[in-house]
C-alpha cells in the first residue's frame, strides 16, 4: 500500500474545515454554528498543531467525524504560512474546506467600536490601521478559500443560515423536539419551553378497567383520543407547533422541549404525547423523541 493510499484511507470519513478571515467578521458566530451542527471546534490552534489535531480525531474510532479549526492573526507567531498547513492536510487525504469571513472597513470599525475593543494588529496606531494590515496579511489565504462570506449586510441569523447550508447535514439542521409527558403532582419540568395542560380531558384513572393501564396501552389511548375536544386540540396544537418550529429554525434555535401534563403523568399526558409526536414526526425539519418522565412513578 502506497503512502498516498494510506493517507486516503486514514482520511476517509473525516471532514475538516478551517475557519478564518478578518477580525470582527463573524468567526465566533461561525464557530458556535458549527458546534451546533455537530462539528468538533478548536479555536486559535497553532497552525503546526492542526494536522496533529485532525489525526487524533481520525483515531477516535468514529467519536469525532468533523473537525473545524478557527484561525486568526493571533497565531502569526507560530507561522506565516497557514496555506502550507492546509496543503499538508490535503496531501494526507483530509481535503479541508476553508471558510473565509470578511466585511467592509466601515462595518468592521463600527463592530469594534460597539464592543470597545482594539484590533489585534492595531498596536499604537489607529483601528483602521490594524484592519488594513490584517486584510493585506490574509489576502493570499482569501484567494485559496473554498467559500468567502461577506458579512457586512448579514444578521447573525443570516450568517448562521449560510453556514448551515454549506456545512450542515439535513439531520444537523433539524429542530430536535422532545415531547415530555409529566404529572403535575410531581412538579413542572424545569427545562420545558412550552407546556400543554391536558387535564381538561376525562381522567381514565376513574374507570376501573383502565386505571392500571397507561397511555401506552391501546385501551387508554383510544379512550383519551376519542374524548370530545381531543382531536381538535391535537390538530390546532399541531398547526401551532409548525409555526413555532419554523420560527425556531429561522432564529437558529435547534432544540425545543414540549411538556404535556396531566395529574399523574400516567394516562392522558402519555397518550397525547405519543400522538403529538407521531404527528410531528411527519413534519420536515423536525426530529422528534418522546420521554415519559413520571410513567411508573406511582
Amino acid at each position: 500500500m502506497t503512502g498516498e493510499t494510506m493517507a486516503e484511507d486514514r482520511g476517509t470519513g473525516m471532514e475538516v474545515a478551517v475557519v478564518t478571515g478578518l477580525s470582527g467578521a463573524g468567526r465566533s458566530t461561525a464557530a458556535k454554528c458549527l458546534e451546533d451542527l455537530g462539528w468538533f471546534v478548536v479555536d486559535n490552534l497553532p497552525p503546526e498543531l492542526i494536522a496533529t489535531m485532525v489525526e487524533l480525531g481520525a483515531q477516535a474510532r468514529g467519536a469525532i467525524t468533523k473537525v473545524a479549526v478557527v484561525m486568526d492573526v493571533r497565531s502569526r507567531a507560530f507561522t506565516d504560512d497557514l496555506s502550507s498547513i492546509i496543503k499538508d492536510l490535503d496531501a494526507r487525504g483530509y481535503k479541508p474546506r476553508v471558510l473565509f469571513l470578511e466585511a467592509t472597513d466601515a462595518v468592521l470599525v463600527r463592530r469594534f467600536e460597539q464592543v470597545r475593543r482594539g484590533h489585534p494588529l492595531q498596536g499604537d496606531g489607529r483601528l483602521i490601521d490594524g484592519i488594513t494590515a490584517e486584510r493585506q496579511m490574509l489576502a493570499p489565504l482569501r484567494e485559496e478559500a473554498d467559500l468567502v462570506l461577506e458579512t457586512s449586510a448579514l444578521s447573525v441569523h443570516d450568517l448562521r443560515a449560510k453556514i448551515e447550508d454549506a456545512f450542515g447535514s439535513e439531520s444537523a439542521t433539524q429542530t430536535r423536539v422532545t415531547v415530555l409527558s409529566f404529572g403535575y403532582k410531581y412538579g413542572l419540568p424545569m427545562d420545558a419551553d412550552l407546556v400543554m395542560d391536558v387535564r381538561f380531558l376525562p381522567n381514565p384513572f376513574w374507570i376501573p378497567e383502565l386505571r392500571d393501564h397507561t397511555g401506552l396501552d391501546a385501551e387508554v389511548r383510544n379512550y383519551v383520543l376519542s374524548q370530545e375536544g381531543a382531536e381538535e386540540f391535537l390538530d390546532r396544537y399541531h398547526q401551532l407547533l409548525r409555526l413555532i418550529g419554523a420560527g425556531y429554525r429561522r432564529e437558529g434555535k435547534r432544540y425545543l422541549t414540549l411538556a404535556v401534563g396531566c395529574t399523574g403523568g400516567k394516562h392522558r399526558s402519555v397518550a397525547i404525547s405519543e400522538e403529538l409526536a407521531r404527528l410531528l414526526s411527519n413534519e420536515d425539519g423536525m426530529a422528534v423523541k418522546v420521554i415519559h418522565r413520571d410513567l411508573g412513578r406511582e
